[in-house]
């Protein structure tokens, strides 16, 4: 059994759907980030960084619970646990670096051109120019790799295609203003199109959506979502 540590973002949904793509039994343990359930002591003994997702296999390498945590390395981990969706054999070095890929740029810069577009205090101009940017270039990448292609690592579905579904499915969000957020990228939204249009997706989308989790930005939001902005507690 996988216990599946979830709040509904980015990083997470690239988890559900390998788990619902997998047919994987997991228990989905809501952790609400805007009321700062990360940063308890339970859920810091799972993960030390205090960031969702992460999951702890009851039945990991001989019989024993192991935890992961970090997306990256979870998709891996159940990829080699399965043996699904791992692509071949020759294929390992390009999947392991479109992941990283997404890992260090897309996802991370997607996430920096949201706060500053969103989150940030008025006046931050060049950083909302610089994340914005940087992500439209990332897709830019993307799209040109598409070219011609169906999926992004070899000629079936992957772990790189599962990880960078979790971050296009806010392109509209990371894109903000844009009336349809890739229509510069042709090669990259037809690819995007044929991955949510898969079963798995769409239940995927649907994970956790039975749980009221916390959804207005107020103080405790803040503090609880972006803790380096304020000092220790002495």
């Amino acid at each position: 059994m996988i216990r599946f540590y979830f709040h509904p973002t980015p990083n997470p949904a690239k988890v559900a759907l390998f788990l619902e793509e997998s047919g994987l039994n997991y228990e989905l343990v809501p952790v609400d980030t805007s009321k700062g359930e990360q940063h308890s002591a339970e859920f810091r003994a799972i993960n030390p960084n205090g960031k969702v997702p992460a999951i702890v296999d009851t039945e990991g390498p001989g019989g024993k619970e192991v935890r992961v945590f970090d997306s990256s390395a979870i998709l891996l981990y159940l990829g080699e646990k399965t043996g699904q969706f791992m692509g071949t054999a020759e294929d390992k070095p390009e999947l392991l670096s479109w992941l990283f890929f997404i890992a260090s740029g897309l996802g991370p810069f997607s996430g920096q051109a949201v706060h500053f577009q969103y989150a940030a205090p008025e006046g931050n101009d060049y950083a909302v120019n610089r994340y914005r940017r940087e992500i439209e270039r990332h897709y830019e990448v993307l799209d040109q790799h598409l070219a011609g292609r169906d999926y992004i690592v070899g000629n079936e579905y992957t772990l790189a295609d599962i990880s960078t579904w979790g971050w296009l499915i806010r392109a509209p969000r990371v894109m903000k203003g844009a009336e349809d957020a890739l229509a510069e990228y042709p090669n990259l939204k037809r690819w995007f199109q044929n991955v949510d249009a898969r079963p798995a997706a769409s239940r995927a989308k649907d994970v956790g959506k039975d749980h009221a989790f916390k959804k207005d930005m107020d103080e405790q939001a803040k503090r609880a979502l972006f803790p380096s902005n304020y000092p220790k507690a002495d």
